[in-house]
């Protein structure tokens, strides 16, 4: 006779075979999800070509009205560096800048915002994988003996339960990952802002400095000018008391005097403004900043200036534009995706007991699994409307990418023209305060020899004040155009310097 126990029941013969059944089609269900994840239905991104001149106007030979020519020197360093404020071989002002890096609140905002991009590329990476979550519960209740239909049943009861649910949206056609790349540039243009306000600090920093020495000289020239008016004013007193010169001339001298004063105590006005600004800029309060006096004698330096097209790798505002753009074309594949139908797989797992003895037990177990899948049959031009929204914030991120270039050329040419003009300007300045010192000495001989009156001289005075206050303002100039030369041609950075994608992604 054969023995019943050879064989196994036929329940669990057909449960073996359910559970086969069921891991075959959850086999080719995540085989045809893995051929569905390698889809990617956004478009493809592509530079657009931005032309740019061989060269700059300004760098070749330029002609003057009085026939002299001007062209920029070409230094033997062929490219700016990263610290590039050490080019004007200022000790206090390299000191400055590399407090500002440290300390300018600005640069920390823009950091912090780059690191909040940075974590958003994380959030949106979460979403490859699956959704975990776990909840106990428990629960007392107690039914109606009158539905019980005994008295003796117990109406109490308690329910344990501990759940575990797993869902999980498979990326089946780019949404998550158009998403993951969208951030990564958008961290990418944050990076870039923060390079471009670095560079931006850096500059009003350095143009503020040489602002402030123009004070200097300026209240040191003022300081020399009251020396010299007070000098004539006991002349004049000298004169007047031995009967060679009249009252009008000592009225005259005073009010040189007073005026020149005025305009010394008047100067010290921009300087503290300018001290408080830089204090600003490093981060320290005005209370407690100072700088010490000293007269402007800083040489404009020799600037590389490369060739136009460089401008495209060597600017971070451009690089910045440059990923915008970037960021807008992944932003249409996300929503694109949208068109497609959505698969998500949900499971549940877990112990569900009426007893505490009871629930972490294998008889308490329970389990459910299984793929849900949605399209969207009509939404009123939802999808279609957004889709236009986003390939026309597209398209304005391509018009002001070449916005950006083209500015960048525009400032770069202002920058070289302003140092041409400028260093023709104070040439011709020079020779205009040696024509005034010459009227200056002329008037005040012949005002000692009694052929001319005092007034001459004054006028004199005031003509030679008036142009030396000039050659220093356009020396200040001079200096803020070479920062600005700088600046425009993006400060030693290059866009090498910019994290990849890569490296955005990269956890810290």
């Amino acid at each position: 006779m054969e023995d019943p126990m050879q064989h196994p029941p036929l329940r669990v013969v057909e449960y073996k075979a359910i559970q086969l059944s069921c891991f075959i089609r959850l086999s080719f269900l995540l085989s045809v999800i893995g051929g569905l994840m390698g889809c990617n239905v956004g478009p493809r991104y592509t530079r657009p070509v931005m032309p740019a001149p061989p060269a700059f106007k300004e760098s070749g030979p330029q002609q003057a009205a009085d026939g002299s020519t001007w062209k920029p020197a070409q230094p033997q360093d062929a490219a700016l560096r990263g610290k590039w404020w050490e080019i004007y071989q200022e000790p206090e002002l390299n000191a400055l800048e590399d407090k500002l890096n440290i300390s300018n609140q600005n640069i920390a905002q823009s950091y912090a915002n780059f690191v909040a991009a940075r974590a958003q590329i994380q959030q949106a990476r979460s979403s490859y994988y699956p959704t975990m979550s776990v909840g106990a519960s428990y629960s007392r209740s107690r039914s109606p003996q009158s539905q019980s239909g005994s008295s003796s049943a117990n109406p109490n009861s308690n329910l344990f339960n501990l759940p575990f649910d797993v869902s999980w949206e498979p990326d089946l056609w780019g949404r998550v990952r158009n998403t993951v790349h969208q951030q990564s540039y958008a961290a990418q243009v944050s990076a870039a802002d923060l390079e471009n306000l670095k560079l931006t600090e850096q500059a009003n920093l350095a143009v503020s400095y040489f602002q402030l020495r123009g004070q200097d000289a300026l209240e040191e020239l003022y300081r020399k000018t009251v020396e010299v008016d007070q000098q004539s004013l006991e002349l004049t007193h000298a004169l007047y008391k031995s009967g060679i010169d009249n009252d009008e001339a000592v009225a005259q001298a005073e009010i040189a005097l007073n005026s020149a004063e005025a305009t010394a105590t008047n100067a010290g006005i921009a300087r503290a403004q300018y001290e408080h600004a830089i204090a600003l800029l490093v981060g320290e309060p005005a209370s407690t900043f100072s700088i010490p006096v000293k007269a402007l004698t800083t040489r404009v330096p020799d600037i590389p200036l490369g060739v136009p097209s460089e401008l495209l790798e060597r600017r971070p505002d451009i690089a910045a534009a440059e990923r915008t753009m970037a960021e807008a074309n992944a932003l249409i594949g996300v929503e694109k995706a949208a068109y497609y139908p959505t698969l998500s797989i949900s499971g549940t797992v877990g112990f569900e007991a009426s007893k505490i003895s009871q629930w972490m037990t294998s008889p308490s177990r329970y389990w459910s699994v299984g793929p849900t899948a949605s399209e969207t049959i009509f939404d009123g031009g939802l999808r279609k409307s957004t889709m236009a929204q986003y390939a026309a914030l597209y398209n304005a991120d391509v018009a002001g990418y070449k916005q950006t270039v083209l500015a960048a050329f525009q400032q770069t040419e202002d920058s070289l023209s302003s140092s041409r003009l400028l260093t023709q300007q104070i040439e011709q300045q020079q020779e205009t305060i040696a024509s005034a010192q010459r009227f200056l000495d002329v008037a005040t001989a012949r005002y000692m020899t009694g052929l001319d009156p005092y007034l001459n001289v004054f006028t004199a005075q005031s003509t030679l004040l008036a142009n030396q206050q000039t050659i220093i303002t356009l020396c200040v100039q001079q200096m803020m155009s070479s920062v600005q030369l700088i600046e425009a041609l993006g400060g030693g950075w290059d866009i090498a310097q910019l994290p990849s994608e890569q490296e955005v992604r990269a956890k810290r």
